[in-house]
């Protein structure tokens, strides 16, 4: 992101309103959107300039060409290493990455066999996304990395093969419900098996803390409002936030920051892995599909494209990335060193 790149100014966090919940919306839309995917090396390199020429006072306003560059910055880069995320781990790949592996786990009347391969493949994709955007200020050492991902391996299979041999067993429901619920059985095991996945890759953080900042508030010059407000990070109505060096480590911010982010992804799993199967439940009753049974997986891949691609932007804008709470919501040690209105911030981590 751009606040990894050098430079005494900070750019505006966003061009719309962080500060409420459709503004991030829209910022995660930027974030997510798959053409940043496409842009060469040269084409970052350049991005990058054009936010450190503004973050070293060369560009008074901000300008559309320098919000784009913006975007391609914040989805490339990693916010604490400043280094690209590999391209298949990115929030703009999401979709893409996770369509196939959806689609598998989707598949009406899968067996014991497939339902582990998928399940394996789909905690095996969550763990590197979730390693590669984690807050790097507290690094993960290997055996825990592996420990966390057979666990969470182990706890989807777990969930998907125990409720696939429950479903049956409940004759006291109708065939056509016990049909819908062996469709969920799906989402139970990613959305239990996703949140374990995130505290268990992150639970480092938890146990050490994350690194804190001041939040420091200043008025924009020159600020010329190209499609935006003026706002910052923590979610307030305009400032920006200033790259002070680390107060200390925050188990408390820790724990929220990766509460949050389990939440954020049960919330993104949620509309992904339950509209997309009862939909295609209704559709195979119709004689439009009956007549056409080879369209069922392109059917059963464009619904959870066409879902993947709304739901993303407003799982990621349930809770801000840089976050700000009161110091005193935190640990002692932080409450005389807090910024602007005692606040302080951190990065939530995606």
């Amino acid at each position: 992101m751009s606040a990894s790149l050098p430079g005494f100014r900070e750019l505006p966090a966003s061009q719309y309103d962080l500060s409420i919940y459709w503004g991030r919306v829209r910022h995660s839309t930027d974030i997510a959107d798959p053409r940043t995917l496409f842009v060469s090396r040269s084409g970052l390199e350049n991005a990058k300039k054009l936010v450190s020429s503004y973050k070293m006072g060369q560009a008074r306003s901000m300008t559309p060409e320098l919000w784009s560059a913006k975007k391609v910055v914040d989805s490339t880069l990693h916010p604490d290493t400043g280094q690209p995320v590999f391209l298949p781990f990115r929030m703009s790949c999401f979709v893409l990455s996770n369509l196939v592996v959806t689609a598998g786990m989707l598949t009406p009347g899968l067996g014991t066999t497939g339902t582990l391969l998928w399940q394996f493949t789909n905690q095996s994709l969550n763990v590197a996304i979730n390693h590669s955007n984690a807050n790097k200020s507290t690094p993960l050492p290997t055996s825990t990395l592996v420990r966390s991902y057979l666990l969470a391996v182990s706890a989807s299979c777990s969930v998907a093969l125990g409720l696939n041999a429950l479903v049956p067993r409940l004759t006291r429901l109708t065939p056509q419900t016990r049909l819908v619920l062996g469709r969920l059985v799906p989402f139970a095991a990613v959305a239990s098996a996703g949140a374990l996945n995130v505290v268990l890759m992150r639970g480092e953080e938890m146990r050490r803390g994350i690194d804190v900042y001041p939040v420091k508030r200043s008025s924009h010059e020159g600020m010329d409002g190209v499609g935006g407000v003026e706002n910052d990070v923590a979610g307030m109505s305009e400032g920006e936030v200033s790259k002070d060096p680390s107060l200390g480590r925050s188990r408390k911010a820790a724990t929220l920051a990766v509460a949050e982010t389990a939440l954020s992804r049960v919330l993104n799993a949620t509309p992904i892995m339950v509209l997309p199967p009862l939909i295609l439940v209704r559709l195979q009753r119709s004689e439009w599909l009956k007549r056409r049974p080879r369209l069922t997986l392109p059917v059963n891949l464009g619904l959870i494209f066409t879902t993947s691609v709304f739901a993303l932007p407003l799982a990621l804008a349930a809770f801000p990335q840089r976050q700000a709470v009161s110091a005193r919501s935190l640990e002692e040690e932080f409450w005389e060193k807090a910024g602007e209105g005692g606040m302080v911030e951190f990065n939530r981590g995606i």
